[in-house]
C-alpha cells in the first residue's frame, strides 16, 4: 500500500467517523467522501432520508485501505458530472437575462 493513499487520523476528535471492527485499518485519506455528488452512482452503502438527504452513515467506502485507487477510478465520473452542473449553472444565467 503507498503511504500517501492511506491516513489514519487517531488524533481527530470524529475518529472513527463510521462505525468499525477494524480502526487501524480505517483510512482518513478522503474525510469528505468525492463520491458523494455521484449520487445514487456512487457505489457506497447509502440511503436516501425521509427529506431526500443522502444519507452515508453506513457507508466505509472512502475508509477503506484501498479507497484511493477506487475513488481515483471514478474521478472520470466526478469531473462529467462537475461538467454538467456547470453547464446548467450557466444556461440557468442566460435565462435569468
Amino acid at each position: 500500500m503507498n503511504s500517501d493513499s492511506f491516513i489514519n487520523n487517531t488524533d481527530c476528535k470524529y475518529f472513527p467517523c463510521h462505525k468499525t471492527n477494524r480502526p487501524e485499518d480505517f483510512n482518513c485519506l478522503f474525510c469528505y467522501c468525492p463520491l458523494y455528488m455521484l449520487g445514487d452512482k456512487c457505489g457506497g452503502n447509502f440511503r436516501y432520508t425521509e427529506k431526500g438527504i443522502k444519507d452515508c452513515t453506513n457507508c466505509t467506502v472512502p475508509h477503506r485501505q484501498d479507497s484511493a485507487e477506487y475513488i481515483k477510478s471514478r474521478f472520470g465520473d466526478i469531473k462529467k458530472r462537475a461538467s454538467r452542473a456547470r453547464s446548467r449553472k450557466k444556461n440557468d444565467e442566460v435565462d435569468k437575462k
